[in-house]
């Protein structure tokens, strides 16, 4: 009889191609994401060995990174930036890769463009060069970030080497206080477990406050497993998966969709699984939370003060503590209700989706943004954007003072002079690697 298996190892198990006792498995691939920054050595080391892409239909790019989210008739200022875009475009033609252009109607950063085409499905294995691939784990995919040479490697082979990571169960019971976030739960989890709690697990996130959260909800708190030292971050699919995800482009249709289905039904953890660490968390007690250092392990309740370094025992915590705060111009004790701000972003492959727009829209209809602040709303791909402007979200923020860009990364990576000066605070519901509401000084 087959023993109980969790979420994680029935996708890992059904996708090893080989395992060799001591040694890494080789695990196949079903979509390998790429974009303009991390794949340009990738492509350079194929030609060089003259190899092709193995499975060109397997792999798709779009442009999020460096592209500019100013006006696109605007040319391209960053010399780097403009000229990793046009490589971009040259591999993807050279190559055979589908890509999602300066010129699409459906670019966009390329962890809400997977999602929003049907690209992502549950029960897949998907690779990307960027830590936050992890996001498509929401719908019950193994996803995780590679690094440059790995991209070159699943490139030519459409299969990669790698470790079976452990299983680490992230249980969330209750129901969510009215104003708490899906971001909310994640930066409770990582102030628990830091952010190296999970190094060399994957987290899978369970139980009643997870199963009611939506897709875009779900997608965020995935996002985010990274920051805690996860190599990826999974929840079950559910009918809440399955609806989201029917009749997008890419997805299964007819016959092939009932067959997907019957599949993917089958993917929710055994009762009776064990996972390798578990911890529980009750919604009721989550609220709104804010971090005050330079990682998002370092958040607190917002009602809350800057914690003080004396008060903590670890000599290399109080350090790493004391330069935090040394860097953020903080002092211990500090509330951080109050504190000035000067950037608010909103936007990254964490919160730029069609529900955050619209959250947002919420709060600044028939507010004003101060005259001292200056405020970045970036949508998450151009689909998002001419959806939010048929709604008239844009009109609201830009009736309220902010700024409505065109989809890309932006403040996130700050690759694309969306950038805050020396010495400015920014907040941001946004930012795969920082945090929400994130106070940041350069």
């Amino acid at each position: 009889m087959t023993p109980p298996l969790t979420l994680f190892q029935k996708v890992w198990n059904s996708h090893v191609v080989a395992q060799e006792k001591d040694s890494p498995a080789v695990l196949y691939i079903d979509l390998h994401l790429v974009h303009e920054v991390t794949s340009p050595q990738a492509f350079t080391g194929l030609r060089t060995r003259k190899l092709k892409v193995r499975r060109p239909e397997k792999t798709v790019a779009t442009m999020d990174h460096s592209i500019p989210t100013h006006d696109p008739s605007l040319p391209i200022l960053d010399e780097i930036a403009a000229k990793q875009i046009a490589q971009m475009e040259t591999n993807a033609k050279e190559f055979g890769i589908s890509l999602y252009g300066m010129t699409s109607p459906h670019r966009g950063i390329v962890h809400v463009i997977g999602p929003e085409l049907g690209l992502t499905q549950p029960g897949m294995t998907i690779v990307c060069g960027d830590s936050h691939t992890s996001t498509h784990g929401a719908f019950g995919a193994l996803a995780f970030g590679i690094g440059t040479t790995e991209v070159e490697h699943v490139l030519a082979t459409q299969c990669l080497l790698q470790k079976q990571p452990k299983t680490f169960e992230v249980k969330i019971e209750g129901e969510l206080q009215k104003g708490v976030s899906a971001k909310d739960i994640i930066l409770a989890l990582l102030a628990q477990i830091g952010i190296g709690g999970a190094t060399g697990h994957v987290f899978e996130y369970r139980g009643s406050a997870i199963k009611n959260l939506n897709m875009e909800q779900r997608m965020t708190i995935c996002n985010m497993s990274i920051e805690g030292g996860a190599r990826a971050g999974m929840i079950a699919p559910d009918d809440e998966t399955f609806q989201y995800i029917a009749g997008r482009e890419f997805t299964p249709k007819g016959e092939a969709w009932e067959k997907a289905l019957l599949r993917w039904k089958q993917l929710p953890t055994d009762d009776g699984a064990t996972f390798d660490k578990t911890i529980t968390l009750n919604a009721g007690d989550l609220v709104p939370m804010i971090t005050y250092g330079t990682n998002p392990g370092m958040g607190m309740k917002i009602t809350d003060h800057v914690p003080d370094p004396d008060s903590i025992k670890d000599e290399s915590q109080k350090l790493a503590l004391t330069k935090a705060l040394n860097y953020m111009g903080l002092k211990p004790n500090q509330p951080m209700l109050g504190q000035r701000i000067d950037v608010v972003f909103i936007g990254s492959c964490t919160n730029s989706r069609i529900s955050d727009l619209r959250l947002a829209a919420s709060l600044m209809k028939d507010r004003k943004v101060a005259s001292s602040v200056r405020a970045l709303i970036v949508p998450g791909s151009q689909e998002i954007k001419k959806q939010a402007e048929q709604e008239g979200l844009d009109k609201i923020f830009k009736s309220a003072g902010a700024e409505w860009r065109e989809a890309g990364c932006s403040m996130c990576i700050a690759m694309n002079g969306d950038q805050i000066e020396s010495g400015q605070y920014a907040v941001t519901h946004g930012g795969g690697g920082g945090s929400h509401r994130k106070d940041h000084r350069r």
